[in-house]
C-alpha cells in the first residue's frame, strides 16, 4: 500500500504536482496526425495534464498547441477563425501563430507595440510515428524524441491507433499492463481447452507468476516465470518506459504491441495502442467501428468514449459468465476498463495489501514517485529524458530451459531495431 502522500504525488498531474512536473519533462502524445490533416482546418479542443489547450494547424501546415483562454480578455480560441498561418479570436481580433506570438492586434492603433509584448502560453508540437506530439516542459530546446521502434519503423509494419478514454486515474488503468497475474483470470475463458485452441495467451496452468524485476535506465522491466513442464520455464517479459509507456508481451501472434496511458487530467486517461512488426508487414490491426464510440462533441473528454461502460455494466452477460468467460464482459479492453474504473475515479492505494505477484506495479510506482521527488529536490533529470536511445527495446514471451537465465535467454530478443524474429509462443 502507499501512504496518503505517496498516492497524491502519483496521481496528481496538473500544473504544479510533482507528477505533473516529472510528466512535463517528456514528449507527449496529443492526438492521430489523420485527426488534424489539412492546413487551416477548424481548432480542435484538448486537455493534456489538466490543462485546456486548443489544437490548430495553421496554413504552411505547422502544428499549434495554444492555452485555451485568450490573453487579452480570456475568451475561448476554439471559437477562432484560423487562416493566414495563425489563429485569431473572434471577440477583438487577437491573432497568434503557432508559437503564441501576437502577430495582429487589429483593436489597437497601429502606432502601439503592445503586440510585441504578449506572448501566449504555447507548446511545441513535432509529427513522429503518426501522431502529434508536445513538449510541455520548461526547457527552452525541448530533448530529442525518444528513439520508440514502432515510430520509425516503414508505416506497413507498424500502426497507432486510439482506443478509447479510461474514465479514472492514469496509474490505475496503466497498471494493468504491468499485471502479468490478472491475465489467466480476468482474461479467462471457462473452456481451457478452447482457449489453448485460440492461441491468443489468456490460459495457463501456473497461475502464479513469480516475478523477477529490474530497474533500468528507461524504465522497469520483469519476467514473469511459470512452470512450463518439468524441464522449461514460460516466461513473459513486459516493459515499463518513463512515463507512461509500455510494451506488453506477444502471445500467440504475430507483431508486438504496448500502450500509451496520457493523463488528460486526475480522473480521466487516454490509451493509445501501438503495434508493429520490425520484420514483415503487419496486418491491419483491428480498430473499433464508429459505432462502438458515444457520439462525440467538441468536448475533448467526450472523444473516443465507448457505447459499453459503467452506466450499462460494460454489458456484461450473466450467463455469458456463467458458462463461457470468466466476467461475461465482451472484450478484453472492456474488461479491462470495467475493473480499473470500478476502483473509483482515484483508487485509495492506503486500503491495499499487495502480494508477491504485484512487485512490478509496487516498483514502478516507488520508481515514479522517487524520481519525481528527486526532479523537486534535486533537479535530477528523469529516466531517459536526455538518453534517446535506451527506448529501444521490445518485450518477449518465450519458452526457455529452467537452467537458462532469463535475462541472458531473452537479451537479444529484447533489442530492438534488429532483424531478429520476435520471441512469441
Amino acid at each position: 500500500m502507499l501512504s496518503k502522500e505517496d498516492n497524491e504525488v502519483l496521481t496528481r498531474v496538473g500544473p504544479g504536482t510533482l507528477m505533473g512536473d516529472l510528466i512535463r519533462q517528456y514528449w507527449i502524445p496529443v492526438t492521430l496526425i489523420e485527426e488534424l490533416a489539412k492546413p487551416d482546418a477548424p481548432p480542435m479542443r484538448m486537455r493534456l495534464l489538466g490543462e485546456d489547450l486548443i489544437l490548430f494547424r495553421d496554413s504552411s501546415g505547422r502544428v499549434g498547441l495554444l492555452e485555451d483562454h485568450c490573453s487579452h480578455r480570456g475568451a475561448s480560441l476554439f471559437f477562432g477563425r484560423n487562416g493566414e498561418n495563425g489563429l485569431r479570436c473572434v471577440y477583438h481580433g487577437w491573432k497568434y501563430d503557432v508559437e503564441g506570438n501576437c502577430v495582429d492586434m487589429p483593436n489597437e492603433p497601429p502606432e502601439t507595440s503592445f503586440a510585441e509584448k504578449i506572448h501566449h502560453r504555447s507548446y511545441p508540437c513535432v509529427e513522429y510515428g503518426g501522431m502529434i506530439w508536445t513538449y510541455m516542459g520548461p526547457r527552452s530546446k525541448p530533448p530529442e524524441l525518444p528513439k520508440l521502434e514502432w515510430a520509425l519503423l516503414p508505416p506497413e509494419r507498424s500502426s497507432v491507433s486510439a482506443e478509447f478514454i479510461r474514465e479514472c486515474n492514469w496509474m490505475q488503468a496503466l497498471e494493468g499492463d504491468i499485471d502479468t497475474s490478472h491475465l489467466y483470470f480476468l482474461h479467462a475463458r471457462l473452456n481451457p481447452e478452447g482457449e489453448r485452441a485460440g492461441g491468443d495467451g489468456t490460459y495457463h496452468e501456473d497461475r502464479h507468476p513469480r516475478l523477477h524485476i529490474v530497474d533500468t535506465p528507461y524504465g522497469v522491466v520483469y519476467g514473469s516465470e511459470r512452470d512450463e513442464g518439468p524441464h522449461d520455464y514460460y516466461w513473459r517479459i513486459t516493459q515499463f518506459l518513463f512515463p507512461f509507456h509500455t510494451f506488453i508481451p506477444p502471445g500467440g501472434r504475430e507483431g508486438l504491441s504496448g500502450h500509451i496511458w496520457v493523463p488528460l487530467d486526475d480522473t480521466h486517461t487516454m490509451r493509445w495502442s501501438v503495434a508493429w512488426d520490425p520484420i514483415a508487414p503487419l496486418a491491419q490491426p483491428a480498430r473499433a467501428a464508429p459505432g462502438d464510440f458515444l457520439p462525440a462533441t467538441s468536448d475533448p473528454l467526450s472523444r473516443w468514449l465507448r457505447q459499453e461502460n459503467r452506466d450499462n455494466d460494460y454489458m456484461i452477460d450473466r450467463e455469458v459468465q456463467r458458462i463461457k468467460t470468466f466476467t461475461g464482459i465482451p472484450s478484453i479492453p472492456l474488461q479491462d476498463q470495467a475493473v480499473t474504473e470500478s476502483m473509483g475515479a482515484i483508487t485509495d492505494r492506503t486500503h491495499e495489501h499487495l502480494g508477491t505477484s504485484d512487485g512490478m506495479i509496487a516498483r514502478v510506482r516507488r520508481r515514479l514517485i522517487d524520481s519525481a521527488k528527486a526532479l523537486r529536490d534535486d533537479g535530477v533529470t528523469p529516466p531517459g529524458v536526455d538518453d534517446p536511445d535506451v527506448w529501444a527495446v521490445r518485450s518477449a514471451s518465450i519458452i526457455l530451459p529452467r537452467t537458462v537465465d532469463w535475462r541472458e535467454g531473452t537479451r537479444e530478443h529484447l533489442k530492438a531495431f534488429t532483424e531478429l524474429a520476435v520471441a512469441t509462443v
